[in-house]
């Protein structure tokens, strides 16, 4: 059976009564919009494409973002309940490395490595459920070795828990892999590990994630010899992009843009898809990033024009192939007139990862958002059997 889906707009909804009945008028005065987009979001006629939007009504409403896109808090999904049985095993693994309290090994070196080689493939596939089954014994016994094996392991869990919603978590774990790497001064890890960390932080802190970035391409440079440290130093530059987009600071992330660009131009899509890292960095990572910065800009057009330049299947990542996908898709949706090419462009992005199509509230908005306008006509087919795979009831 279906469960029932709690959009966005209804949980703005949920908590703008909560505030003594604040008004839709009022709520939009606060958070810098038109009071006839609150109440199309609120019914499900419209979806908040910006991030920076999604702060705005955040702090109009006195909640979190992740209140109101229900992170870590939605029931009935199949691939978050399982993955949630182990996170207090992984939380638990986490205090104690940070703690400072290390265990024997339980595995020998080569075990390991291959468990770790393992972890990477399923994070590769977007396989967040199967990676967070494995984290916890991984986590002690990568700290039991310490330095870049300990760092490799915990972005792993970082990456792991931040797409299943855990963002508090992630950013433990963020913590850990930076401390790891800085004892062992790897400077290629180091900067992973600091694009885990940016990576991490709540939407509310983009300021502090774009500052955070600064300091480590600041911190890095003296080692931009190694390839490995470039594409970091370009990943880096790449989130301080977005975050300095939505904190308000367009000239910003247009440095930014234009020196990821400048250091993918040398370096080239990775022969293997994936890169040092599996960060898969170059020119169609830019390209990606790109577009979801046209998108968190509102350039639905902008969005649409660069995805006709950038072929995400060179690279190995899922997560990165859904997320071209499902930019796509949202823009074409923006206007409402080419739901056909959107639904198609969803369907693509579930195909490319499954799970994080599944737990993304944006994703499924999007869907229900198409559902409506859909509902004087007969809803095709496929968006049936989308909107049902995400748990989304098309009943009256």
């Amino acid at each position: 059976m279906a469960r029932k889906t709690d959009t966005i707009g209804a949980r703005i909804r949920y908590w703008r009564m909560r505030r003594s009945g604040m008004s839709q008028a009022v709520l939009a005065g606060l958070a810098g919009v038109s009071q006839s987009y609150i109440s199309q979001v609120e019914s499900g006629r419209k979806t908040i494409d910006r991030r920076s939007t999604l702060v705005a009504i955040a702090a109009a409403l006195q909640v979190t973002v992740a209140d109101l896109l229900g992170q870590g808090t939605e029931p009935g999904d199949p691939a978050r309940e399982r993955a949630a049985e182990c996170v207090p095993a992984i939380w638990s693994a986490l205090i104690e490395i940070e703690d400072g309290e290390r265990r024997p090994l339980t595995r020998t070196r080569d075990e390991l490595a291959a468990d770790i080689a393992r972890s990477d493939q399923l994070r590769n596939r977007s396989n967040y459920p199967a990676m967070a089954r494995l984290l916890p014994g991984l986590l002690l016994d990568a700290a039991a070795v310490g330095g870049t094996v300990l760092a490799q392991v915990a972005y792993q869990a970082s990456t792991c828990l931040r797409h299943l919603g855990y963002r508090h978590l992630a950013l433990n774990a963020a913590r850990v892999a930076v401390a790891a790497a800085e004892d062992v001064e790897e400077p290629a890890w180091l900067g992973a590990s600091r694009f885990a960390y940016a990576q991490s932080l709540p939407i509310e802190s983009a300021p502090l994630a774009a500052r955070s970035a600064d300091r480590s391409l600041a911190e890095l440079q003296a080692a931009a010899g190694d390839a490995r440290v470039r594409q970091m130093l370009g990943q880096l530059h790449l989130s301080a992009a977005l975050t300095s987009t939505v904190s308000g600071q367009p000239d910003v992330a247009r440095d930014h843009l234009a020196e990821a660009a400048r250091e993918a131009a040398t370096l080239g899509d990775p022969p293997d898809g994936a890169g040092f890292n599996g960060c898969g960095f170059g020119p169609t990572n830019v390209g990606l990033w790109e577009m979801s910065i046209a998108a968190e800009l509102g350039e639905s057009g902008r969005v649409i024009e660069l995805s006709r330049t950038v072929r995400p299947q060179v690279l190995a990542a899922s997560n990165r192939q859904m997320s071209y996908w499902l930019d796509l898709g949202r823009a074409l949706a923006e206007s409402g007139r080419r739901d056909a090419d959107a639904l198609a462009a969803f369907v693509r992005a579930e195909q490319a990862a499954p799970v994080p199509f599944a737990l993304n509230p944006l994703a499924q908005d999007a869907v229900l958002a198409m559902a409506q306008r859909a509902k004087r006509r007969a809803v095709p087919n496929e968006l049936r059997l989308l909107a049902g795979r995400l748990g989304i009831s098309l009943a009256s």
